[in-house]
């Protein structure tokens, strides 16, 4: 057998791309530099991948902000608005992502939406009336070229014209037929160009293909690659992962494709699929390395699998790109009986030639050594937990009284005005804030220091969001590094790498703890800073918490227990802090759930038996024990919402903030068709974009929401945290925001 990977981190093993694409945002660099450091970056890659004897290796899978966006650009996928603006084409590209704002003109970002069941974000490419769709870029070319000139035979990798065009966003009228025709074209000139460069190989990515696929599309699928493959002599990998292809198996296998690569991993029924018969002519790409966990792999297991999959030409891989692992364990200072447990990127890599030696009889020792590994106890389990779970009936997941009544007495309680304005918790995470913050981790200044400097922040953001009038106010949350690590730190159960970054999109990363054994939290977590910013005004201050759903989905979750198991486990966690926050005078309690849709699976038929019929019902449990009067509110973001409103409507809080700017509020339509009983908060403006947005277009944005959303239900805040953006643009804004609720409350 033989060895590859379907694509591999590109932030570097220190995040070195995030910081020095932000060098060039920050016009600390110019293009030529940030393209030289890119070319370097590729290269050191590739030379490591090399170097660890996997057998071919991918090229393309580099990208200064998101491989969707350079396909967009690739085939001239560009919106119109486009060529009115004097920027490089560097720029623009930087302004689909970003948004633009300065003397040349003024471009909204596109919509930015989750990677299919993962926490990477993608940027939704455009097709519009006018689109010119043809092969006008190079970047697939010249990184091919490029690896060629360092002696390495790289496999270009493309996203798959099925999956961009169910990506993409068409504009009404467009022609759907014709966009697949000018595919086709497009991508033949891919391939031909391809092959006169001397590449053996293309992978096309079709990740659309393990979702529910109605017979229209499958003969959609049909078409397209019946015309792409006619005639080609490039042979072409078609690429699946996070799921399995039930639906269109028979199709696959009937196409010339010359490779099919299937997850073992996500897709359990690919198994089955593939032991009714996969062809001989074909390679069969076997996913059974896990590209989004960090567990190693038991070895005995896949060996297993391989063997009843029954397959003599069989190439070893993972099950998706490792872009959703953490470069390396080389950079952890676990000990060494914890990070024995661990494989990121560069040790799976190991993992998949260590299979491929055992599978060709020279690995015996590794294998006794990994069996010898999964044989170990980690941790002793919480028996009195597991209990608790167990003993759990429908009562602990209702809350009492109704949501009804709940909201008659909460607006008599608050008396509020009409469209509340809020945001949704954190400010600014300046330079200062985050080198106070390292300095008492390294025990450099004193826990009193730390929290007079924290207490002065809090300070300076309430008092400036009263200057603005803002209704309900936040302390901020300064004192914490990440939603997610911040509570796991508190919570026993939880690991912490220090550089296990993984890309969420463009140069944000994450670093997502590990769940490493039970959680039970250990001490009050945010109680002191809500109680401190609470005693300094008459406003009400929101308490700020993460929703046990979204600590799991954002944690490397455990693969020894369910995920229900795990998540209950932090609901009950999560639930104590709640009534904590309710005992010490908190009126409203904000849980966010940003990553409700995470791990919702990519089959409709999947939804409520896999996920939902026990994520909802986890949330319910947080805050079934607090009192009526004691407001519930919950955030999500980074998704598209439309299709599980009616889920949604089931968490049962009492305020619901929804990211929705970036999809030009589409989710408005569903709330109204669906009698959304929720008060609710479309976010006003984007967040993740630099540009300011002006009182006029805030306030035509709430006209919009008005039309949609019966006045009493709305409250007004921007689509997200503001952690991560610049402090001025984030008081413009907020000042812009309240001016507009203003004016139109003059007009009600």
């Amino acid at each position: 057998m033989t060895t590859t990977i379907i694509g591999f981190p590109r932030i570097g093993e220190q995040r070195e791309l995030k910081y020095t694409t932000e060098k060039y945002f920050r016009h600390e660099m110019n293009a030529e530099e940030l393209e030289a450091f890119g070319k370097s970056l590729r290269q050191k890659h590739w030379n490591l991948i090399k170097d660890s004897g996997v057998d071919t290796i991918p090229s393309n899978d580099f990208s200064f902000y998101d491989t969707t966006l350079d396909t967009a650009f690739l085939l001239n996928l560009v919106p119109e608005v486009l060529a009115t603006i004097e920027l490089s084409d560097l720029d623009k590209y930087f302004a689909l992502a970003r948004g633009y704002q300065g003397e040349k003109g003024d471009i909204k970002a596109r919509p930015m939406k989750k990677w299919f069941n993962t926490n990477y974000h993608y940027i939704a490419p455009k097709i519009e009336l006018n689109t010119d769709i043809q092969l006008v870029g190079t970047k697939i070319f010249d990184e091919y070229v490029e690896a060629k000139e360092l002696g390495i035979e790289t496999r270009p990798v493309i996203l798959g014209p099925y999956s961009l065009l169910h990506l993409s966003e068409l504009d009404e009228g467009v022609n759907r037929q014709a966009v697949i025709e000018a595919f086709v074209v497009a991508y033949k000139a891919v391939f031909t160009r391809l092959t006169t460069l001397g590449a053996e190989w293309i992978q096309l990515d079709e990740p659309a293909l393990v979702k529910d696929l109605t017979s229209d599309e499958i003969a959609e699928f049909e078409g397209i690659y019946q015309s792409l493959l006619a005639d080609e002599t490039i042979k072409v990998l078609l690429q699946t992962y996070f799921g399995d292809v039930r639906d269109i198996y028979e199709t696959l296998i009937a196409l010339p494709f010359a490779g099919i690569g299937l997850d073992f991993i996500e897709g359990i029924q690919n198994k089955a699929l593939v032991q009714k018969g996969f062809p001989k002519d074909k390679i069969l790409v076997a996913g059974v390395v896990n590209g989004k966990n960090i567990w190693r792999n038991n070895y005995q297991t896949t060996l297993d699998l391989l063997t009843e999959l029954d397959v003599k030409n069989v190439v070893l891989s993972t099950s998706c790109s490792l872009l959703h692992v953490p470069f390396t364990t080389e950079n952890e200072t676990f000990p060494a009986e914890i990070k024995e447990h661990f494989a990121f990127a560069k040790e799976k890599l190991t993992e998949l030639l260590e299979l491929n030696a055992i599978l060709a009889g020279n690995g015996q020792d590794e294998l006794a050594a990994n069996q010898a590994l999964f044989t170990k106890e980690r941790f002793v389990k919480n028996k009195a937990l597991s209990q608790k779970i167990a003993n759990l009936t429908e009562k602990d997941f209702t809350r009492t009284p109704a949501f009804a009544e709940r909201e008659v007495l909460q607006k008599a309680q608050f008396n509020l005005p009409v469209l509340p304005t809020t945001t949704i918790g954190s400010f600014p995470q300046t330079k200062e804030v985050k080198q106070t913050r390292a300095k008492f981790t390294r025990q450099e200044i004193t826990q009193e220091a730390y929290d007079n400097y924290i207490a002065a922040q809090i300070d300076d953001w309430l008092a400036w969001q009263t200057s603005i009038d803002l209704d309900i106010l936040v302390h901020g949350e300064f004192e914490r590094n990440d939603m997610v690590e911040y509570f796991g730190q508190n919570l026993s159960g939880y690991l912490f790498s220090q550089n296990g970054w993984v890309q969420s999109y463009g140069t944000r990363g994450v670093k997502p703890p590990i769940i490493w054994g039970d959680v039970v939290r250990e001490q009050a977590i945010t109680v002191k800073w809500s109680q401190y910013a609470q005693s300094q005004t008459d406003k009400i201050v929101k308490g700020m918490l993460t929703g046990p759903v979204t600590i799991l989905n954002w944690s490397f979750p455990r693969e020894d227990i369910s995920l229900r198991e795990s998540t209950l486990q932090i609901a009950f966690a999560i639930q104590e802090e709640v009534l904590d926050l309710e005992a010490n005078g908190i009126q409203m309690i904000q849980i966010d759930e940003a990553a409700l849709r995470e791990k919702l699976p990519l089959r409709k038929t999947d939804w409520y038996e896999e996920y939902l019929e026990w994520a909802i019902p986890a949330f319910r449990l947080v805050h079934n024990k607090v009192q009526a009067k004691t407001q519930i509110h919950t955030h999500m973001c980074y998704s598209e919402f439309t299709d599980i409103i009616s889920a949604i409507d089931q968490m049962d809080a009492d305020v619901i903030s929804f990211e929705a700017s970036r999809s030009n509020l589409a989710i408005l339509d569903e709330l109204q068709r669906q009698n959304f009983k929720t008060q609710v908060g479309p976010g006003v403006y984007d967040i993740h974009s630099p540009r300011v947005p002006s009182v006029e277009e805030i306030t035509q944005t709430i006209e919009t929401i008005l039309t949609k959303v019966p006045l009493e239900k709305v409250w007004i805040n921007p689509d997200c945290g503001l952690k991560t953006r610049g402090v001025p643009e984030t008081r413009a804004s907020l000042a812009n925001m309240t001016e507009a609720v203003k004016e139109i409350r003059k007009g009600l």
